[in-house]
């Protein structure tokens, strides 16, 4: 398929010319650079089998909530958005389905991404829609079933030298083992993702903690069941994992003495306890998790302030993970104080918060990470991971927390083919915001370069102790 236009190569930097040339030269330095990716959803699985991707709709569809959340709010049904040969629905249908809305996709970051992957994987400019939808698809069909677009070519071609996944506390980790024996080039390591053992408001919580129990052969007691945790976690450590995950609804964390702790632990796995006990668990269990990291070196990433399923008749269709977990204000500086008033001062322990409630980046989250050693700020993610929004992000904290107090890009994606081009944005945003700084005089050119050559390689290394 002919190329209707080019790329602009100065996309998203800005517009002012003075500004924009420092920009360019500041991108240039990076954008080449190898990608470091300490948090995502890619399953390790994609990499070790090395299977094609079966066509368009699994490549770019399937699987990616920035896509299909947006479809449905249109009034598409999330069913007619999966590919389903028995109720007449093939890829090519499914992906009609995108290309006749894609206008619904303008000026969202979304709807940069895909072009961005559509041009950069597949060298496809031409705008998609009606006209273009099957031509298109079948330009990527073709491609797919190349060898230099199966996971592992695409993994090199990327340059991703660093990906994190995420995993549930009893994965054997047999699948990182076999890709850490394998000539795969770069570093994929699992991510200990504990929630469905530390919350007793997640469906068969009493299960999944039997679960962990016999499978560390602990007894069921609250002393057991730490060490239990402690010890997936030393499986995890063994199979290359750098860091811990946890989301929570509500920052708030709670330092309990032994004894309240196990009555409070019984009555959560008996199923008596009320939500002021089992809010009260949670928060106690992050204390925990932060104790556990200091211990074992482990970094703890917490990410609050999302309401999960948010919408009931889709969980009970299509199941959790389908595009209604809504953001919801988040307050931090009060509930995150029991665990840092015994671990923030611990200068091995790294604590990285994300959050998707912008009030509180000056308010909050730039002066603890602006005081305390061992909080650094989280990347803007998930509906926060955008041009404008990574803009305003640094415009918040930098001036209180600086830029080395920050983690480095967090691509947070599901959807493998988006990486490079989300950090690309990440890499175009902030050279503009350093080039800015640079014409007002308040950052020298050669710390600006250097900054941004840190922002993707050295920070992100040492916020994750790589």
């Amino acid at each position: 398929m002919p190329a209707s236009t080019d790329r602009d190569p100065a996309r998203l930097l800005p517009v002012d010319p003075t500004v924009r040339a420092i920009a360019s030269d500041l991108y240039a330095r990076v954008a080449d650079r190898p990608i470091i990716s300490p948090h995502g959803h890619v399953p390790p699985s994609l990499l070790l089998d090395d299977e094609a991707y079966a066509d368009p709709v699994a490549l770019l569809m399937t699987g990616d909530h920035y896509v299909t959340r947006l479809l449905h709010a249109a009034g598409v049904d999330l069913a007619d958005l999966v590919v389903d040969q028995s109720a007449g629905r093939d890829a090519r249908a499914v992906w009609r389905t995108l290309a006749e809305r894609w206008h619904l996709f303008a000026g969202t970051a979304s709807g940069y991404w895909i072009e961005e992957e559509l041009d950069g994987v597949f060298g496809i400019t031409t705008p998609l829609g009606h006209d273009s939808a099957d031509e298109i698809f079948d330009d990527i069909a073709t491609a797919l079933a190349r060898p230099e677009f199966r996971p592992r070519a695409l993994f090199r071609r990327f340059g991703i030298e660093f990906l994190a996944t995420t995993d549930d506390p009893l994965d054997d980790l047999a699948e990182h083992a076999a890709l850490a024996a394998s000539d795969l080039t770069g570093r994929v390591v699992p991510t200990f993702r504990p929630d469905r053992y530390l919350d007793p408001d997640v469906l068969a919580f009493a299960t999944n903690v039997e679960r962990l129990l016999a499978a560390t052969g602990r007894p069921a007691d609250f002393a057991g069941y730490l060490d239990a945790l402690q010890d997936r976690r030393a499986h995890f450590i063994a199979h290359g994992a750098v860091s811990t995950d946890h989301g929570v609804e509500e920052m708030l964390t709670l330092d309990l003495d032994p004894v309240a702790a196990e009555s409070l632990f019984r009555d959560v796995l008996s199923g008596v306890a009320d939500a002021a006990q089992r809010r009260a668990f949670r928060a106690h269990m992050l204390v925990q998790m932060a104790r556990m990291s200091v211990e074992d070196g482990l970094v703890m990433t917490i990410h609050p302030g999302v309401r999960r399923n948010h919408s009931s008749a889709t969980l009970a269709r299509f199941g959790p993970d389908t595009g209604h977990d809504i953001p919801v204000a988040t307050e931090f500086t009060r509930g995150i104080r029991p665990l840092l008033e015994k671990y923030g001062l611990e200068r091995d322990f790294h604590l990285v918060l994300f959050a998707v409630d912008e009030t509180t980046y000056s308010r909050e989250l730039a002066p603890l990470a602006g005081f305390y050693p061992s909080v650094y700020l989280g990347a803007p993610w998930w509906f926060l991971d955008a041009p404008d929004a990574i803009a305003r992000h640094r415009a918040a904290v930098t001036e209180t927390a600086g830029f080395y107090r920050s983690s480095g890009f967090i691509d947070d994606t599901r959807a493998f083919l988006s990486i490079p081009a989300r950090h690309d944005t990440s890499r175009r945003v902030d050279a503009g915001f350093l080039a800015r700084l640079v014409v007002e005089g308040r950052v020298r050119l050669d710390a600006a370069e250097r900054i941004i050559d840190d922002l993707v390689d050295a920070i992100p290394r040492k916020v994750f102790k790589l």
